[in-house]
């Protein structure tokens, strides 16, 4: 089941009737859901851009704030491939495979987003915004009022990317209560969740 289909820029702004100013490095794409096929590469990518010293070459790392190598197992990320309700698109393109991913799952009248994720080498390309618009066009097709993420709070830059794509943040803080075998905090975490509630 391909939930989003766009095989290039033009017709994904078409489609989106957003406009995707990019600099990737080829014009046609595919952003489509992903299967368990694609699990050891997606566990692969997610791991780069979050943990370690890998994850240093992009600025999504959260090496400084979480210690290990791992954000997801093979296992959880299939678990949640297989769960009711729950999405993760991919991005990839025809000579190189998969370069970004996105969580979604329906709660409610709302869509979660998380574990986003480009390849720390494709990263300040344009992949993001344009997995974004998606994860945002899968939202309005199940007719979800909005979509919603948790961020640490210490993660500013992020959060102020996330900003300029119209989410804002709610005032809701949770805890980061992480599963220690996918990293343990280096000092006191929390969540912000933000939000963008469509119009």
């Amino acid at each position: 089941m391909c939930l989003a289909f766009f095989d290039s820029a033009a017709s994904f702004a078409k489609c989106s009737k957003q406009t995707c100013v990019t600099n990737m490095q080829e014009e046609n794409f595919i952003i489509e859901e992903a299967t368990l096929a694609d699990i050891p590469r997606l566990v692969d990518m997610i791991n780069g851009c979050y943990r370690g010293e890998r994850s240093r070459a992009g600025w999504t790392t959260e090496a400084d704030l979480i210690a290990g190598d791992i954000r997801v197992e093979e296992d959880g990320l299939a678990k949640l491939l297989t769960t009711e309700n729950v999405w993760i698109l991919k991005f990839s393109y025809p000579s190189t495979g998969i370069v970004g991913s996105v969580y979604l799952e329906k709660k409610g009248d709302r869509l979660y987003l998380g574990m986003f994720s480009v390849d720390v080498n494709q990263q300040a390309n344009g992949i993001g915004k344009l997995l974004l618009y998606a994860a945002e066009a899968h939202a309005r097709s199940l007719s979800c009022k909005a979509v919603f993420m948790q961020v640490i709070h210490l993660r500013h830059e992020l959060i102020g990317w996330y900003e300029r794509q119209g989410y804002r943040q709610t005032g809701e803080r949770k805890p980061f209560d992480g599963d220690p075998r996918v990293g343990v905090p280096k000092m006191p975490l929390e969540f912000l969740v933000l939000e963008k509630i469509f119009q």
